[in-house]
């Protein structure tokens, strides 16, 4: 029975990856169940070691690479599909792009898939039962991932990495590594249990499994000792060194048209969950979108309400749509204004998402009556280089929604930074899993960054995370309220600022493949 399934080609080259890829969901959030990518990778590995001898064959009426493409963009599909089919939930909010759900959920997983087949062609014809394959298998897979987040505009979402989100422990050697060289790593300790099914001595295996084990272990005895230092730290910080913050999540209903009465309501909302207190100084943290289709200036008519009911000592971080009224730019920004409404402090997004705020090849696009998917008709203007937010003590990265998946600009900004600040706007997503996935990229750039950050989404999860990744406080979705904490103004003492360790990995496995091969 099991031969008869193993040498029938559909199921070996199509119907197999399809399946595992879609499987591979679950180790991410919010299911995080992320044991089975100790089972989902090294069957993938298998299926590859299987293709290529039957490809001499059973399959040898076909191409011999076409079948390793076949696996590797079935499986990468399976991926993509699975994991970001929440992409077509911003589709349904305006009715003439309903009719393109059925592309965005099949052509841009098909799309990102052509990595993955592109890497299977790469290591398939070189993969056999043996240790040195399995670092050839994890080096390129971890390139796929670094590709896929850089060319283009880049989309690094769920590398394999990320199914950690939930065990903080295993998160701290973020900061001395950095994202793609622990993904690398990552995706090597979930290979491994490959050998255990390798034609080698027990001893072998033994010796292997072993080291893997303590190597994970290492990983998380450093992790919860960081963490409880961190602890230590935190706690002998004192109220003069604290920056109070509120993080607000008002729930507003994503929609189009809002008109300018709906729009004062909301405001009046923002203020009602703020909770303003006059003796306390306080940074107050509101959502990107919650003024949606309106500019800064066509809001300004309701800066009497903020007048009322906040003081010289309080601050509000918002997002809202910005004009250069010299060059006509439109920009999607995060500003910083006091209690008179005036802006103190302004960043203009720099990561644009394709379609959704910008329309590429727009004269043409435009033409044939396709807009981008936020309200109105011009497209973003992208944002120029900017100096980092001081506030007081404060030297602040902003990051608004989208940009939170970009480790690069963590690694770019300057190294006084000691708060991240991430607006959202997660209605886009519905009630789907990409909120959820959306969150944990924060996490992972708190630990990078060795600074607290805090997260304000409508209809996403807003939260307070510490310098370790430590979740402090949060409210889910479709949650309305506030959090509020002293943020301790605390200097990171190392950030890591590239991906050469990554490079240096890489480069580490090739090598050890190569002198392998050789030998064999």
């Amino acid at each position: 029975m099991l031969e008869k399934i193993l040498n029938n080609r559909t199921f070996i080259l199509y119907l197999l990856p399809f399946f595992l890829g879609l499987l591979s969901v679950f180790s991410f959030q919010p299911f995080n169940f992320s044991f089975i990518n100790f089972f989902l990778l090294p069957v993938l590995f298998f299926i590859l070691v299987y293709v290529k001898k039957k490809s001499k064959s059973t399959y040898r009426k076909k191409p011999y690479l076409r079948n390793f493409f076949f696996v590797g963009t079935l499986f990468g599909f399976g991926f993509y599909l699975s994991g970001i089919f929440w992409v077509a939930y911003s589709l349904t909010f305006d009715e003439s792009f309903k009719i393109l759900i059925p592309f965005a959920i099949i052509l841009i997983p098909l799309f990102l898939s052509i990595f993955t087949g592109l890497t299977t062609i790469a290591v398939g014809q070189f993969l056999s039962y043996n240790f040195s394959s399995i670092l050839l298998f994890s080096g390129f897979f971890s390139l796929a991932d670094y590709v896929r987040g850089k060319i283009l505009s880049g989309f690094p979402w769920n590398l394999w990495s990320y199914s950690w989100s939930w065990l903080n422990e295993a998160l701290q050697v973020l900061n001395l590594v950095g994202l793609y060289a622990y993904n690398l790593l990552v995706i090597t300790i979930f290979m491994l249990p490959a050998v255990l099914f390798f034609n080698i001595r027990l001893n072998k295996k033994i010796l292997i499994t072993s080291l893997t084990f303590l190597f994970i272990f290492l990983i998380y005895i450093y992790g919860t000792f960081s963490i409880n230092k961190n602890r230590a730290v935190l706690n002998y910080i004192n109220d003069n060194q604290k920056i109070y913050t509120k993080v607000i999540s008002p729930n507003f209903e994503l929609k189009y048209n809002v008109s300018l009465e709906e729009i004062e309501n909301r405001l009046k909302d923002l203020i009602k969950y703020s909770e303003p207190n006059d003796k306390k100084a306080t940074l107050f943290i509101w959502p990107e979108g919650v003024f949606t289709g309106y500019s800064f200036d066509e809001i300004s008519e309701f800066s009497y309400l903020i007048k009322e009911n906040f003081k010289k000592d309080h601050l509000i971080v918002l997002g809202i749509n910005t004009v250069d009224k010299k060059t006509g730019d439109y920009f999607n920004s995060l500003i910083v204004v006091n209690n008179d409404f005036k802006i103190l402090h302004q960043y203009d997004k720099k990561k644009l998402v394709p379609f959704g705020e910008f329309l590429p090849f727009d004269k043409i696009l435009n033409k044939l009556g396709f807009k981008k998917i936020t309200q109105g008709y011009v497209s973003f203007s992208k944002g120029k280089i900017s100096k980092n937010i001081s506030i007081n003590n404060l030297n602040i990265l902003p990051l608004i929604c989208y940009e939170i998946i970009f480790p690069e600009l963590v690694q770019k900004s300057s190294e006084e930074i000691n708060l991240i600040i991430n607006i959202s706007e997660d209605g886009w997503f519905g009630n789907s899993i990409g909120p959820h996935q959306h969150f944990a990229k924060a996490i992972f750039r708190a630990v990078e960054n060795n600074s607290f950050l805090v997260r304000s989404a409508n209809k996403g999860i807003s939260a307070i995370i510490n310098n370790n990744g430590e979740i402090v406080k949060k409210l889910n979705t479709y949650e309305s309220g506030n959090i509020e904490m002293g943020i301790p103004v605390i200097k990171p003492k190392y950030k890591n600022k590239n991906d050469l360790i990554f490079f240096a990995l890489l480069f580490t496995y090739l090598f050890i493949f190569l002198i392998f091969k050789n030998k064999n």
